[in-house]
């Protein structure tokens, strides 16, 4: 065991010839910028505990440089404990390695030369991690047990003034809100349902920890002029969520004020078509607003209705406070109008996330000087620690986006439990379809978890649950890098449906954009095959519509008739009103052998 370079990445490696196989851990599989391939069978793997797993990919031809020597080395992305990596008998046999335990070393025989001797970390062996029980029983047995502080050394402070182009613009990033915000193009309002009468509910009883941090939150609220004494009659009451560096975030319970005011249907934009404005992109900077919603006001005529009641006296905002219903898109109102000459050309906004992107360090320094000199100008602060510039990679709503395309965040996937209710299994899926792009087969992958959301059935968690819910996590941690568009030309979908469901694969010059699989609906499992594999081409021209529609593209389909459907003469009502949709795009319709069609082939 010891530390050596993989990709020019320096990891943990364990050499192991109880493994039949080389493993990498899904964190550092994300690091190695390789797209992992599918393995063509499944790979079960038993780790440490005794369950198994399923692993699906391998990454290969990965470098890893021992005593100066470079070799070649293919692994399979599982869930690794103490271990970066795991080097198998796969890999040991081939090299004709031998293990030396007593001496810690890896001895590794070379033709007209002398042995390849690699040695082993002396310092001891990785520390493992036991739970509070079995400590506890050791401590019983006699064990010696020493209590040790482990605290992660900071790195230096970043300074404004060390980062080019950041430090001509000291006044966007205060240490404070200077005060109340400017009046802007948007003011928040708050529109009441006809009828709707004024809302007052008792406070909440609070811990005295609680009591004494709301009164020094109400005290700097005063101050900065955000809030004044009301004689509203509204009053909502006010509640404490302690955050994870364990200070008290004060929130004010305005859900009975929420049930009646009218929704704002402003839109927010959908967060594929954020990164399609990414294509070609290389250098990346994020920019967060401090305490974005109190950047902007509350109309004269509303701020009565932001009232609330507390131990210490009622007050209300002058500032958008946050739990108000039309908060998020007010604010996109706001931030649409002020970026709007510079929207999608080289900014993408959501809410209060600024993402700049160029092509080039030139460009870059460009956009980022406009960008500072907007806020500046609109008097929009930003917190610096929150601020990153200059990226060659950006972690972005959920996805990490650099030049060679966009995938999951694995820091979002990595820690999840599996669900114990209907509910929970709903939140689930929700989020692994937030990555559905990612995933092949996902329909088809989460079918047993989505027929226990069904009303009438009865919640069992079983083995096709768990296999299916320890599938859907894995295919989210090793997910392949999809490339962003380039253009609007040459586009090739791959489209294929079954018993099971549809799947389809956009592509666009050899490279995948995304991916997409449905189950097939009730009605629907009495298609024909013809409209089953013609549906799967509607599906495909409806769901990727904005890639597609005005512009040529080729529709592969391993079912030959489709080849012919603009010339069938013989169609029924159905048909008919999908070769209308078929009309309105630029599409040819190619047959594509079943054998050859194999991506969406299990897709669906």
């Amino acid at each position: 065991m010891g530390k050596f370079l993989l990709d020019d990445f320096f990891v943990t490696i364990l050499f192991d010839s109880g493994a039949d196989t080389s493993y990498v851990s899904l964190k550092v599989s994300q690091m190695l910028k390789r797209t992992p391939t599918l393995l063509n069978t499944k790979h079960t793997v038993e780790i440490a505990n005794g369950k198994s797993l399923e692993a699906t990919h391998i990454v290969k031809g990965c470098k890893l440089v021992l005593a100066d020597q470079t070799f070649s080395i293919n692994l399979i992305p599982i869930v690794l404990g103490s271990f970066d990596v795991v080097i198998g008998m796969d890999w040991l046999s081939r090299h004709q390695a031998e293990i030396i335990c007593k001496e810690k070393i890896v001895r590794i025989p070379r033709p007209g030369k002398e042995p390849l001797v690699i040695r082993g970390d002396k310092s001891g062996a990785v520390v493992g991690i036991i739970s509070f029980l079995k400590a506890q029983k050791c401590l019983r047995k006699g064990h010696t047990a020493i209590l040790a502080l482990v605290t992660e050394a900071s790195s230096e402070e970043r300074k404004i003034e060390d980062i080019p182009i950041v430090r001509e613009f000291p006044e966007v990033f205060p240490e404070e809100l200077p005060g109340l915000p400017p009046h802007r193009q948007v003011e928040f309002q708050i529109e009441l349902a006809p009828g709707a009468a004024p809302i007052a509910r008792a406070p909440y009883r609070l811990a005295p920890s609680e009591l004494e941090e709301l009164s020094t939150q109400l005290q700097e609220l005063l101050e900065k002029g955000f809030i004044r004494p009301s004689s509203s009659p509204w009053g909502a009451p006010v509640l404490f969520v302690k955050k994870k560096d364990s200070t008290f975030r004060m929130c004010i319970d305005y859900r009975e004020l929420n049930k009646v005011t009218v929704k704002n249907r402003y839109p927010l934009p959908r967060i594929d078509d954020l990164f399609d404005q990414l294509q070609g992109s290389s250098f990346y900077s994020k920019i967060d607003l401090r305490s974005g919603y109190h950047q902007l006001r509350v109309r004269e005529e509303d701020v009565s209705k932001t009232a609330f009641r507390t131990r210490y006296g009622h007050y209300e905002f002058l500032v958008m406070p946050f739990g108000l219903t039309n908060a998020p898109a007010v604010f996109m109102d706001l931030m649409n109008r002020v970026c709007k000459p510079y929207l999608d050309k080289f900014v993408t906004v959501f809410i209060d996330d600024i993402l700049i992107y160029s092509k080039s360090q030139e460009e870059h320094e460009q956009h980022l000087r406009l960008i500072l000199e907007l806020l500046r100008k609109e008097q929009l602060y930003a917190k610096f620690s929150k601020c990153d510039f200059w990226l060659r990679e950006v972690h972005f709503l959920g996805h990490v986006v650099n030049k060679d395309g966009i995938h999951v965040d694995p820091s979002m996937v990595e820690s999840i439990s599996a669900p114990s209710t209907p509910t929970e299994i709903r939140q689930f899926l929700g989020l692994a379809g937030y990555y559905r792009r990612f995933i092949k087969d996902f329909s088809k992958i989460a079918q047993p978890l989505t027929s226990l959301t069904q009303k009438g059935v009865t919640y069992r968690w079983g083995d096709a649950q768990e296999s299916a819910f320890q599938h859907l996590k894995d295919r989210l941690c090793s997910a392949p890098i999809l490339s962003l568009p380039e253009g609007t030309d040459d586009f090739v979908v791959y489209c294929d449906a079954s018993i099971q469901g549809l799947g389809c694969v956009l592509m666009q010059r050899d490279k995948v954009i995304a991916y997409a699989s449905r189950q097939l609906k009730v009605h629907e499992r009495n298609y024909t095959t013809h409209d089953l594999e013609l549906g799967a081409v509607v599906f495909a021209l409806k769901i990727w519509r904005h890639y597609l529609y005005g512009t040529k593209c080729t529709i592969y389909t391993d079912h030959r008739s489709l080849e012919h459907i603009f010339k069938q003469k013989e169609l029924n009502m159905r048909q008919r009103r999908w070769v209308e949709l078929l009309n309105d795009y630029e599409c040819a319709i190619k047959y594509h052998p079943g054998k050859a069609n194999v991506v969406a082939d299990a897709l669906s």
